[in-house]
């Protein structure tokens, strides 16, 4: 045994002598040098972690983003930094900082010399544009968006960022006083200081992929469609949002702005004053001045979110279902969770998730109804003979109850991202296109055990958690977050899901418009997964019926 025990320790010790690291490594800014961590003992792995990286000068607010001045020395980039201004989770206080334009960065070191030329992947968080942050939540060290397994598993660089959110990241007169989009600029700022300066830490600048969920993947969508990223970008992953879908862009920004305006006291009648006025109050009161409220709620909450990007005529020039020929060399990837609607639906109707309480009839019509809203009753009325015609005379409630989740889910996610798919297919040169979807339940133990794949539940199978805390998780939930790696950094390395380094289940068909192919995620891949016309009578429904009738 002590001979057993001294050969491990001889063998880790040479198998360290010989381990690769970047060690200091030059940027644009200065010197920046992380840490090399070694994982496992027999047969370990080694990786470079950057944390803390400037892109971006400390903000001004309510103004564009400006290029990091630089430092001497050599930066010690070993921890997380502030996460960007924004309230807290009560909306009662605020977190973070104005100085919050950082970036963080895992390179894998499998072999005896640094890696090269590998692929890049960025992430754009989700947070409904008021929340989050690089690393994410986390529970003591153990953070959401850690990089590390996926960059391993992959043999990908992983890259994260902060972006400004809220008032300050999203707030817009309308016009040129105030033209907004702050934190879409950020966005833009971290991509192309990743472009510029990855090819140090070893990655090939001429393959990032972005990559996001929830109003991160609307992020990501809108960033293929900007003129800004033509060229910087070469492929895209949105998990659970499109610039298409009806929260992505604010249609009337000036009501919101001044909101926060009489909120903190300034002038509204005149933008210019109200632009000036916001920009010398203190940035927490203007966070503070929005409030998301969930409760008692008159419609929907998904009409409710104030603060995100709007058509400025610059970064975003035109209606996003206009721009998709800028995003016709970019290879996308895009889909939803089967019932990623649920985590709304039970904030506009909580009763869904109570076993013991009986959802009626009449509050289906009107959640429907509310959903609906600028078509009027015949839009409601047309909606909700589409969503109960599998009813019958006796609807179990938890047929009922899935009605609501499945309407929210088309509104919200699904359709909107169906017709973005389509039409990033139509206008496509070199770009190739995938649609999936994912469908593993819920971990959630409160919820009923008929829910499928809730908002949000994707994330912790992509940054590879079955792994990472694996007591929490099952077998077949380590098979998932297999199965979504190779799929997610195969395309980041090739732009096809089924070649690369990593071996996938099942091949993954493209998707087209005639037949709508997808594959559907969950614990049990095989090539019956390759499906087609996901929804098909729902998207004709919210794509052409719906929007073709008149607007009250």
């Amino acid at each position: 045994m002590a001979r057993l025990l001294n050969f491990l320790v001889l063998s880790s010790f040479l198998v360290a002598a010989h381990a690769a690291t970047l060690g200091v490594v030059h940027t644009e800014g200065g010197f920046v040098e992380g840490t090399s961590k070694k994982i496992g003992i027999i047969s370990p792995e080694y990786i470079d972690i950057f944390k803390g990286i400037p892109f971006g000068a400390p903000t001004k607010i309510l103004e564009k983003p400006e290029k990091h001045p630089g430092w001497s020395g050599t930066l010690k980039a070993t921890d997380f930094k502030p996460r960007c201004l924004q309230a807290t989770l009560s909306q009662t206080d605020t977190r973070g900082e104005t100085d919050c334009l950082y970036l963080n960065i895992w390179v894998p070191q499998p072999g005896k010399s640094v890696s090269t030329n590998l692929p890049v992947m960025v992430w754009i968080f989700g947070g409904a544009y008021l929340f989050g942050s690089a690393e994410g939540a986390n529970f003591f060290s153990n953070y959401l968006y850690d990089g590390q397994e996926l960059a391993l598993r992959g043999n990908v660089i992983v890259v994260t960022f902060n972006y400004r959110l809220g008032p300050l990241g999203f707030l817009s007169t309308g016009d040129a006083n105030l033209p907004g989009n702050y934190g879409l600029w950020d966005q833009h700022m971290a991509i192309a200081w990743v472009k510029r300066n990855i090819a140090a830490f070893g990655g090939n600048p001429d393959n990032i992929t972005i990559f996001g969920e929830s109003a991160g993947a609307a992020s990501v969508s809108l960033q293929t469609l900007s003129p800004y990223n033509v060229g910087l970008v070469k492929r895209a992953i949105s998990q659970s949002g499109v610039g298409l879908s009806p929260w992505a862009i604010q249609q009337d920004p000036l009501f919101w702005a001044r909101q926060v305006g009489t909120k903190v006291g300034c002038p509204v009648d005149d933008t210019a004053a109200l632009a000036n006025c916001l920009r010398i109050t203190d940035p927490r009161a203007v966070t503070l001045a929005y409030k998301l409220d969930l409760l008692n709620l008159q419609y929907p909450v998904v009409h409710y979110l104030a603060f995100s990007p709007v058509i400025d005529g610059d970064f975003i020039p035109d209606d996003p279902i206009n721009l998709f020929s800028n995003a016709a060399d970019v290879d996308y990837l895009a889909g939803v969770n089967n019932m990623d609607g649920h985590m709304f639906a039970g904030m506009d109707l909580s009763v869904i998730n109570k076993p013991l309480q009986d959802i009626k009839a009449d509050e289906v019509q009107k959640l429907v109804q509310d959903l609906t809203l600028p078509k009027g009753s015949l839009g409601s009325n047309l909606a909700y003979e589409l969503y109960t015609s599998n009813w019958g005379p006796s609807p179990s409630q938890e047929l009922m109850k899935k009605t609501i989740v499945d309407a929210e889910t088309d509104y919200i996610f699904l359709v909107p991202t169906q017709e973005a798919l389509a039409l990033h297919a139509l206008n496509a040169r070199s770009g190739k296109t995938y649609n999936y979807l994912f469908s593993h339940p819920s971990r959630m133990p409160l919820y009923p055990s008929w829910v499928g794949a809730d908002h949000a539940d994707d994330l912790q199978y992509i940054f590879a958690k079955p792994f990472t805390t694996p007591l929490a998780y099952r077998s077949q939930d380590r098979d998932v977050s297999a199965a979504m790696i190779a799929y997610w950094t195969n395309f980041a390395a090739t732009g096809d899901p089924n070649q690369g380094p990593s071996k996938v289940p099942t091949s993954w068909l493209p998707y087209n418009t005639l037949y709508g192919q997808y594959l559907e995620i969950n614990n049990s891949i095989t090539y019956n997964s390759i499906k087609q016309g996901l929804r098909s009578p729902y998207v004709r429904f919210w794509a052409h019926t719906y929007r073709n009738l008149p607007n009250l």
